[in-house]
């Protein structure tokens, strides 16, 4: 659907729904509702792209990956449902898509080593 057909149906939308205008107070609410989301075309541009990245570095896409692509080309931070499209597209392609990047290097449960007695941060032992 190009975007002049897609502005008619949003208005034939709200035409329906507000017959006699919207009222200030929804005005919020339906911006919300309105958010923009990934066209098709970004999203081919954005899984094209995330390919590319992909063969040159020899590494699985991963959800960091794809908000930073999606930033890129949207210059809009990412929403959870577009990575979701980018996610659910490589899937179905046969690439490897890694759902937590970071999970490797954080180690669960982990504290930091016990300080010495006296020893606290930018402390010395000696107590100077």
């Amino acid at each position: 659907m190009d975007r002049p057909q897609l502005l008619m149906k949003v208005v034939e939308w709200l035409r329906a729904g507000y017959p006699n205008g919207v009222p200030q107070g929804d005005y919020i609410p339906l911006v919300a509702l309105l958010r923009r989301q990934l066209s098709d075309d970004e999203l081919d541009q954005v899984t094209s792209d995330l390919i590319d990245d992909s063969l040159r570095h020899l590494e699985p896409i991963s959800k960091i990956d794809a908000g930073v692509k999606i930033t890129k080309v949207t210059d809009e931070l990412p929403h959870a449902v577009d990575i979701a499209r980018v996610r659910q597209l490589l899937v179905v392609a046969g690439w490897p898509f890694d759902d937590e990047p970071l999970a490797d290097t954080i180690t669960p449960n982990a504290s930091p080593e016990p300080l010495e007695d006296g020893e606290g941060p930018g402390e010395s032992g000696d107590g100077h």
